[in-house]
């Protein structure tokens, strides 16, 4: 099978695209989801070029997401301005930044108390530890003036965290 966004052939995973229908989804290689969930590598992501043409509306949304977490690329920029949505599929794409404005990396709003794992390891300022990746952090606080952090208890520690660094569990 191939990936639906790069077009790898191999191995692939389903990835819930949120915000939309029920069980919305695309299958995606591993390289692709590393990516989405963490940093991505704006050449691997060149792809999107074909791949935004798709008829599947997950994948378009997915790759709307990308584009814009890509905006301040000027090719990223060119193919977000090519890419057309029929209505409803623009609205499922910008439905993750409505709300309270907090959304993790794959742009899944967050609300106050939800649970989070990291996706990278970080290091923790001040702490002198390193809270490693896969660490769960139940129970966050929303940062009322800044929808980039979230407050949540790594190792007993209060930390504040970026949420681009967060998956919603």
């Amino acid at each position: 099978m191939s990936c639906a966004l790069c077009s790898a052939e191999g191995a692939t995973r389903f990835f819930a695209v949120t915000g939309g229908p029920e069980e919305a989804g695309v299958q995606i290689c591993a390289t692709c989801q590393t990516q989405i969930e963490g940093s991505l590598e704006p050449d691997h992501w060149r792809c999107l070029a074909s791949s935004m043409w798709s008829q599947e509306p997950a994948v378009q949304v997915l790759a709307k997401r990308t584009l814009e977490r890509l905006a301040d690329l000027d090719w990223a920029r060119d193919l977000a301005d090519q890419l057309w949505l029929d209505d409803e599929t623009r609205a499922w794409a910008d439905n993750q930044v409505l709300g309270s404005g907090h959304v993790d990396s794959n742009g899944a709003p967050l609300s106050a108390g939800d649970n989070v794992v990291l996706i990278k390891d970080l290091p923790v300022k001040g702490a002198g530890f390193t809270a490693k990746r896969g660490t769960a952090v139940r129970g966050i606080s929303l940062v009322q003036d800044n929808p980039e952090h979230i407050e949540g208890r790594v190792e007993g520690q209060r930390i504040v965290i970026l949420t681009k660094f967060v998956k919603k569990k």
